[in-house]
């Protein structure tokens, strides 16, 4: 809270409006569940531009933006979190510049 408020606060209203769910086992330790989590690879688009990336979703010490990795801590890494292939969410870069992500693929962390 102290150094990111703004994130902070943000991750928190996320955290408010989770659910647990079972996670469901489809064969030999992979998951079926189709949504942004820590380690899922995501690859998604910019609405505003049209441009597409695809990068994991990871903790901030293994954050590495030339590797195509980042942090749940970022703005967009925050916006991506919960979301499965489809769904579009509305969010702010750290410059106030207003964007709308699509997530177009999901693959589930390799430890899941």
């Amino acid at each position: 809270m102290d150094r990111m408020p703004d994130l902070a606060g943000y991750l928190s209203d996320e955290l408010d409006r989770a659910q647990v769910v079972p996670i469901p086992v489809v064969r030999a330790g992979r998951t079926a569940l189709g949504f942004v989590r820590m380690g899922s690879e995501v690859a998604f688009r910019d609405d505003t531009t049209g441009k597409v990336q695809a990068v994991s979703l990871v903790y901030p010490g293994e954050a590495d933006i030339g590797r195509g990795r980042i942090s749940v801590l970022t703005p967009v890494g925050a916006a991506l979190l919960g979301l499965s292939k489809g769904q579009s969410i509305d969010w702010s870069t750290r410059t106030g510049t207003a964007k709308r992500l699509t997530v177009l693929d999901v693959r589930e962390p390799a430890f899941a």
